[in-house]
């Protein structure tokens, strides 16, 4: 049994017994059944049920609730044991929490000045007076809790139709705050949504906040809107009805690319089957392969339905129990415009920053959102014009630039938002954890947990601050030469787009708090990138790794330090040990993505190796990323073609495709060689070649002499510790 009511749970019953009270309106509520309505929204201890022994809820078990305050201050009216909220107590409830403690301290003090002999207003005498600890503190009933300092709820309940929910978006009723995604569900998704409709399932609640004034909302579709700043934004929902809007208006959405995008869902009607409309589709006669025109034609359904059946009987024989079934199918489909919809609103008393709040706590039990996604949350909400620069520049990045204008377009990635954030945060705040950043930018001091509006200001304005460093064209362009010095020419040799940022992050702080000059930074950040990407230095628990790395740093002014930092991280990777043992077993895959063969490839790039069994072609230039052909003019080919392994009785496609069985050749040449044996194609080859080129090109491609006549599983194990060491030759040509 607890001993004691704590000041906050006071404040938590006081104002449930309040909001009980404004409940009842001008009618008023009698104390015997004021406990069974706060039963409502509270559960009682029984510490609080024992105060009331005899059964009868008197003046005597409020007390230690803090209901006192209210009544000497008059925002409570008690008559015979019946309370009404006054006009004062509803003026007192949707006061600032800050502002509303000010207000008691100052009514409590005043009271007690002219009220020296305490309360005295007990019906009969077994009332008892509140405790002289209790009644003289003015703590007693402050730090009410902020969400109830107001309506119990925030959000009322309304009904709407499909058809209404789409003709408010028609006119800009409902729009999309800068707080939700782009449009990102793939058309299966969208498929997915109209079946289960059809099939009369519930798909899920909206959330939309009533905002009249609202500004910095965007609309869905890319039409323009008859009203200028939408009622209703949508919080939660956004994909459901720009998937539901695109559809049944035939409207095309932006997605997250930023281009037009037109959703086309089919519907068979015999069996009610819904598909992804393709060129087969678009030929059955079956199938309507675009329902969007269902809505769009401006026909009844009964015209609709015969025409369909019209043009099915044209290829199919319908009889009456066809037509049926394929008209009444039709019609639920064409009725889907009736489907119920139930939406939560949040009132407009919401500010954004609560907005932000209840959106962040719904998705994070639903959608997948990382917190990436709420630190762009925040930034809708306290800094838009900055979300807005990072989405044109992750925009821009997808586009190839015409013309002189500056573009951050690149050939190494095209990054997301939030892959941008991660950057910000670790240069201006030395954190890897987004988790830790979103409370920061919410205002929130670390060590003490409280929340300040001026501790936000102070951390986006280092927020603000990093995010012009990371956007600088100059800084970007500059990072990217860096992995050009490394040997890695395009994203076809990225293996981590992780690894990239958190590189481009050493690079700013090198370059713009330590003041390094830039060519012997491009040689630091270039080998810094080689064994980070080589090492998978930023896979797995990525954000302990970099935050680890940033404090190795952070405390650093000089730049002999910051040097000294990343070379000994560079160091202490890069041991003998990983050159003789660890990389050639990170070789032993099969995988694609493989860190250690693209470190392979950017070695040879930078040894300006030429490709397999020719002359005068290299590696790098084959490798242009500004060179696009409809067949690409390097191929990955079977050192140990595939038919003839299997013909020798190897047939695990993880040992065929083993990364060390990999050369790069001319497309011709590899159609030529096809599945030849080794030593035979080997043997064609090597008459073009006198025996010092044939050496050295066999050494470049490391491969051991006399290797097309070795046992395939002893060519892996020496090939891939010669390509281990055309790694480390790769790297320590970095200047």
């Amino acid at each position: 049994m607890e001993k004691k009511i704590t000041n906050i749970r006071r404040n938590i019953l006081r104002q449930a017994f309040m909001n009980a009270v404004l409940d009842k309106g001008d009618k008023g509520i009698h104390y015997d059944d004021v406990i069974k309505t706060m039963e409502k929204t509270v559960e009682f201890t029984d510490r609080e049920l024992s105060l009331n022994p005899s059964g009868a809820v008197r003046w005597k078990v409020f007390l230690p609730f803090g209901i006192i305050p209210p009544v000497k201050f008059g925002w409570l009216k008690r008559d015979k044991g019946i309370f009404w909220m006054t006009e004062k107590g509803k003026a007192a409830l949707s006061m600032d929490p800050a502002a509303m403690s000010d207000e008691i301290k100052k009514l409590w003090h005043e009271w007690k000045l002219t009220n020296s002999d305490g309360d005295d207003e007990s019906e009969d005498d077994n009332e008892v007076e509140a405790p002289a600890a209790q009644a003289s503190d003015p703590e007693f009933f402050l730090e009410t809790p902020a969400h109830l300092t107001n309506e119990r709820t925030v959000f009322k309940r309304v009904d709407y139709d499909l058809a209404g929910l789409l003709h408010y978006i028609d006119i800009g009723d409902i729009g999309l705050p800068d707080i939700q995604r782009p449009f990102v569900w793939t058309a299966a998704k969208v498929r997915d949504l109209f079946d289960s409709m059809h099939r009369g399932f519930p798909v899920g609640y909206l959330l939309f906040w009533s905002n009249a004034g609202a500004e910095g909302t965007r609309f869905i579709g890319t039409n323009d809107k008859a009203r200028k700043v939408p009622h209703l934004l949508i919080v939660d929902g956004q994909q459901r009805l720009t998937a539901l809007y695109a559809v049944f208006r035939g409207i095309k959405v932006l997605d997250q690319d930023y281009k037009e995008k037109q959703i086309e869902i089919a519907f068979r009607p015999r069996d009610g089957k819904f598909e992804v409309s393709d060129a087969a589709i678009k030929k059955d006669p079956e199938f309507i392969s675009n329902i969007s025109e269902l809505w769009s034609a401006n026909k009844s359904s009964y015209a609709l339905v015969d025409e369909f059946l019209k043009r099915l009987s044209e290829k199919r024989v319908l009889t009456d129990k066809h037509k049926e079934v394929i008209s009444h199918s039709l019609d639920r489909l064409f009725d889907l415009q009736k489907y119920p919809f139930t939406a939560l609103e949040i009132s407009p008393s919401v500010d954004e920053e609560q907005v932000a709040d209840i959106f962040v706590r719904i998705n994070s039990l639903g959608v997948k959102l990382n917190q990436g996604d709420f630190i762009l949350t925040l930034l809708s909400v306290f800094w838009d014009d900055g979300r807005k620069e990072l989405e044109h520049f992750c925009h821009d990045s997808r586009i190839p630039t015409t013309g002189t204008k500056p573009s951050s377009f690149n050939h190494f990635i095209q990054p997301d938002p939030d892959q941008l954030l991660r950057v910000e945060v670790a240069t201006g705040f030395y954190r890897g954890r987004l988790k830790i950043v979103y409370q920061l930018l919410r205002g929130k001091d670390l060590e003490t947990g409280q929340f300040s509006s001026t501790t936000r200001e102070e951390q986006f304005s280092i927020l603000k601050q990093a995010q012009k460093l990371v956007l600088d064209l100059s800084n970007w362009h500059g990072f990217f030469n860096c992995l050009i010095g490394a040997g890695f020419r395009s994203k076809d040799l990225i293996s981590s787009e992780t690894c990239l940022i958190y590189c481009y992050v050493f690079y700013l702080l090198g370059k713009t708090k330590f003041k390094i000059p830039q060519e012997k930074l491009q040689s630091l950040i270039s080998r810094y990138f080689f064994s980070a990407s080589i090492s998978n230095r930023y896979a797995g628990s990525f954000e302990s790794t970099i935050e680890a790395d940033l404090n190795r740093v952070k405390d650093l002014t000089a730049a002999d330090g910051f040097t000294s930092a990343l070379e000994k991280i560079i160091a202490d990777t890069l041991t003998k040990d990983f050159w003789d043992i660890a990389l050639p077993n990170a070789l032993d895959s099969s995988s694609a993505q493989n860190p250690a063969y693209y470190a392979y490839l950017a070695s040879q790039n930078k040894l300006g190796v030429l490709v397999l069994f020719s002359k005068n072609r290299t590696i790098s230039d084959m490798l242009d990323p500004t060179v696009r052909a409809n067949r690409k003019t390097l191929e990955k080919h079977h050192l140990f073609p595939r038919a003839w392994l299997e013909e020798e009785g190897v047939t695990d496609l993880k040992l065929i495709n083993q990364v060390a069985n990999f050369a790069l050749i001319d497309w011709s040449i590899n159609a030529e060689i096809s599945d030849t044996a080794p030593e035979e194609y080997v043997k064609e080859m090597k008459e073009h070649f006198d025996a010092p080129q044939w050496i050295r090109m066999c050494q470049l491609h490391a491969l051991p002499d006399g290797w097309e006549a070795m046992r395939y599983e002893d060519f892996l194990v020496k090939r891939r510790s010669l390509m281990a060491q055309i790694i480390k030759q790769g790297y320590e040509s970095i200047k």
